[in-house]
């Protein structure tokens, strides 16, 4: 019986040596491929086996649009059915990008690293380089970030919100100034921790003391969800981009009671000058109305790429009543209104506008105005910029 067995294992190393002596020696063996590859000064190499398409093609947010249709370049071939392109000089920043096979938008199969915007998902890559470093997961301290349920009379049942706590903090019993971070139409509580990086951002910028240890809240701003997609009591429904609640005053108009929830869970300071508001595009809507209808609630207000009044027609106290209480928020003081504006972006004028209000209430702010549009890259940058002033 033993015989037999060591007769078995024997030939089945000698098929297994066979077979794999044989797999060394059948056709030409494919080198591994990789895509993107991220060179160090900042070229990128995009690759997709696809011997049987037609044509391919990359799009990225990097390329300039022209017309309606997404911008994008096409890949060559090689004789292994591989398709490559190299893209130089792409500067330092989080990217996102699809390949076009035979006019379809397919994700790149050999990047795993992906993220959704709205309804559309993309692979993205980080270069080189400042401010790129900050989006990295570096060998710093880390803070905790917790998918947080919590009671709103909007929906009689709970909303979710994202909640960015800073190292230390499980082990500790100090207490920390808070910013609440919005986001813009069509995103939700995983906007700013996903798109923006959040996480990444605080961890580095509190590891080099650049910024104060603090808490982030992101809470969703679209108010008819309670959470992000797949994640409510609404299931997997379609993801809209103008949900019913946009511009109803409804984020605005109940923002206390994610306050009122943040200062009874978490340890966190509970003065003005410890809380501070930012938001981007809608979220800086938001942000400018719900700092003046709560007029001496903060200290630090950022707009980022904001929008103005998005449906006039909604009456509503804390629309109606805005040139009164931006006047208390002015008379109760703040320490920063700082303002970030894209010299493209298409809410230009809009913050121009904006800005000649606060001059002739006399609210004094800070106004930077970046290159670039209504992008994530420029409200990465914001908030980079704006939280190395907080809580100073």
């Amino acid at each position: 019986m033993k015989k037999s067995i060591l007769h078995l294992i024997a030939f089945a190393l000698s098929i297994s040596t066979i077979t794999v002596s044989a797999q060394e020696n059948i056709g030409k063996q494919l080198s591994k491929v990789y895509s993107p590859e991220v060179s160090a000064d900042n070229s990128v190499t995009f690759r997709l086996l696809a011997p049987e398409a037609k044509k391919v093609a990359v799009t990225g947010n990097w390329m300039q649009q022209t017309s309606a249709a997404a911008p994008q370049v096409e890949m060559l071939k090689d004789e292994n059915g591989v398709w490559s392109i190299k893209q130089s000089d792409l500067g330092s920043d989080l990217f996102l990008y699809n390949f076009m096979v035979d006019g379809v938008r397919i994700n790149d199969p050999l990047n795993v690293y992906q993220i959704r915007d709205v309804s559309n998902v993309f692979n993205y890559f980080i270069t080189n380089g400042d401010p790129a470093e900050y989006y990295k997961t570096k060998a710093v301290p880390h803070g905790s970030v917790n998918k947080q349920w919590y009671p709103s009379s909007l929906n009689k049942a709970e909303r979710r919100l994202t909640v960015y706590t800073p190292p230390g903090y499980e082990s500790s019993k100090d207490k920390y100034p808070v910013l609440y971070l919005l986001h813009g139409m069509g995103g939700d509580e995983d906007a700013w921790p996903t798109l923006g990086r959040v996480s990444q951002i605080m961890d580095n910028l509190i590891a080099a003391g650049k910024a104060k240890p603090m808490i982030v809240v992101m809470p969703n701003g679209h108010t008819s969800n309670s959470a992000t997609p797949g994640n409510s009591e609404k299931g997997e429904y379609p993801i809209e981009f103008a949900t019913p609640d946009v511009g109803s005053g409804d984020m605005e108009s109940t923002f206390d009671e994610i306050i009122k929830y943040v200062e009874k869970n978490y340890r966190v300071k509970k003065e003005k000058k410890s809380r501070a508001i930012a938001g981007l595009s809608m979220g800086g809507m938001h942000t400018l109305f719900i700092s003046s209808y709560y007029p001496n609630t903060f200290d630090y207000v950022g707009l980022f790429s904001a929008a103005f009044r998005i449906n006039d027609k909604v009456q509503r106290e804390v629309y109606d009543n805005f040139d009164q209480n931006l006047l208390k928020q002015k008379e109760n003081g703040l320490k920063l209104y700082w303002i970030g504006m894209g010299k493209t972006d298409f809410l230009y004028q809009t913050g121009a506008d904006f800005r000649k209000k606060l001059d002739q209430v006399g609210l004094k702010y800070t106004y930077v105005e970046s290159e670039g549009g209504h992008t994530w890259s420029n409200w990465r940058k914001y908030l980079l910029e704006f939280s190395s002033f907080l809580f100073r």
